[in-house]
């Protein structure tokens, strides 16, 4: 009888934590719209006030009032405008070379300075001949600094 109250009582923890027939959370209509391009003035429509931008506001609210979720909603948008109303580019395809880009030139460039400071450092030990003295200006500064100590 313990066997069975103890799977009675994790099942009905189980059901209070997450409920039978949960749904996520709606998209957010705010994020959304600065996550979708307006294709007249090509900022985000969140910030845009073109009438193209004004409807595809309107368009996000009534599919998230509808119960469309975020991915949805933005296929849709996609079929309507092409991909490039998308803020951020894909992460697959040719979309992947947006990403991958800026982090490689960063890599290189990070790399180059490297290589720079190094060649610089080195090359200020390599010539130790520019620091010796004349030796008659040498034996001169020898002198004056004997006065001082003497």
């Amino acid at each position: 009888m313990t066997r069975v109250a103890a799977a009675a009582l994790v099942a009905l923890c189980a059901a209070a934590i997450v409920p039978a027939g949960a749904r996520p959370a709606p998209p957010n209509a705010a994020d959304l719209e600065a996550e979708v391009v307006c294709p007249v003035c090509e900022t985000t429509i969140d910030q845009s006030n073109a009438p193209v931008a004004e409807r595809m506001k309107l368009y996000i609210r009534e599919r998230i009032a509808a119960g469309a979720t975020e991915q949805q909603i933005k296929d849709a948008l996609v079929r309507e405008f092409g991909p490039g109303v998308l803020a951020t580019p894909e992460k697959s395809g040719f979309g992947l070379l947006a990403w991958l880009v800026p982090l490689a030139a960063l890599v290189v460039g990070a790399v180059v300075v490297g290589l720079l400071v190094r060649a610089w450092s080195r090359s200020r030990d390599t010539r130790p001949e520019e620091t010796l003295l004349d030796p008659e200006l040498e034996r001169r500064v020898d002198e004056e600094l004997a006065r001082f100590d003497g």
